[in-house]
C-alpha cells in the first residue's frame, strides 16, 4: 500500500493533472451525495454520483488544468492586478463554457436526447451563471495570487465541493419538478376515481329502493 502511495505521489508531482483528476473523482461525487442528503433523500442515487465522478475527473479536471496553464502563460506575474485579470477573464471564457458543458454533458450521461440536453442548457445556464460571477472571481483571485501553480487544480477542486453541491441542486431541479408533477397526477387520478366510485354508490341507492 505504501508503495502505491509513493508511486502515485511521484506521478502526481511529475504530472499535476493526475492529482487534479484524482481529487475531482472523489470531490464531485461526494458533493453530489452531500446535496442529496441536504435535500432529504432517503436513499442515495449512486448512479448519479458515478456520473458526477466521471464528468468531474475525465472532463472538468483536464480542461480546468489546461485553462490554468494558459492563464499562467499569458499572465505570469503573481501580483494582484494579474490575478484579478485572470479571474475576470475566466468568467467570460472558461466559466460559461464549463457550465454549458456540465448541463449538456451530464444530460448526455443520463442518455437523454440531444434536444433535451440543449434545452437544459438554455433553462439552467443563466440562473447558475449569475451565482458563479458573484463567487468565482474572488476564489480565483486568491488562487492566482497565493496558491502555487502545481496546487491550483487541487485548490479549485476543494472550493468546488460547495459549488458542485449547488450544481447538483440545479441539475436535480427538473427531475424534482417531474416527480412532483407525477405525484400530483397520481393523486388527482386517485381522487377522481374515489369521487367516481362515490357518485356510483349514490346512484345505486335509489335503484335498490
Amino acid at each position: 500500500m505504501r508503495t502505491i502511495f509513493v508511486k502515485f505521489r511521484e506521478i502526481s508531482q511529475k504530472y499535476p493533472i493526475v492529482r487534479g483528476m484524482a481529487s475531482y473523482s472523489i470531490i464531485w461525487p461526494s458533493a453530489c451525495l452531500l446535496q442529496q442528503k441536504i435535500m432529504g433523500k432517503e436513499e442515495f442515487n449512486y448512479a448519479e454520483a458515478v456520473r458526477f465522478s466521471l464528468f468531474g475527473s475525465l472532463y472538468v479536471a483536464p480542461t480546468l488544468y489546461c485553462w490554468l496553464r494558459c492563464a499562467s502563460y499569458f499572465w505570469p506575474k503573481a501580483n494582484l492586478k494579474s490575478a484579478i485579470t485572470k479571474a475576470l477573464i475566466e468568467q467570460v471564457t472558461y466559466g460559461p463554457a464549463a457550465m454549458c458543458s456540465f448541463f449538456f454533458g451530464m444530460s448526455l450521461l443520463e442518455l437523454k436526447p440531444v434536444s433535451e440536453c440543449v434545452d437544459e442548457v438554455k433553462i439552467k445556464f443563466w440562473p447558475t451563471y449569475k451565482i458563479a460571477i458573484c463567487v468565482w472571481p474572488i476564489l480565483q483571485t486568491i488562487n492566482f495570487i497565493l496558491i502555487p501553480e502545481r496546487n491550483r487544480v487541487v485548490y479549485v477542486s476543494v472550493c468546488s465541493l460547495v459549488w458542485t453541491c449547488f450544481l447538483a441542486y440545479m441539475k436535480s431541479i427538473e427531475g424534482k419538478r417531474k416527480q412532483e408533477l407525477a405525484d400530483n397526477v397520481n393523486s388527482k387520478m386517485i381522487t377522481d376515481k374515489a369521487q367516481t366510485n362515490e357518485r356510483a354508490g349514490h346512484m345505486q341507492i335509489p335503484l335498490l329502493r
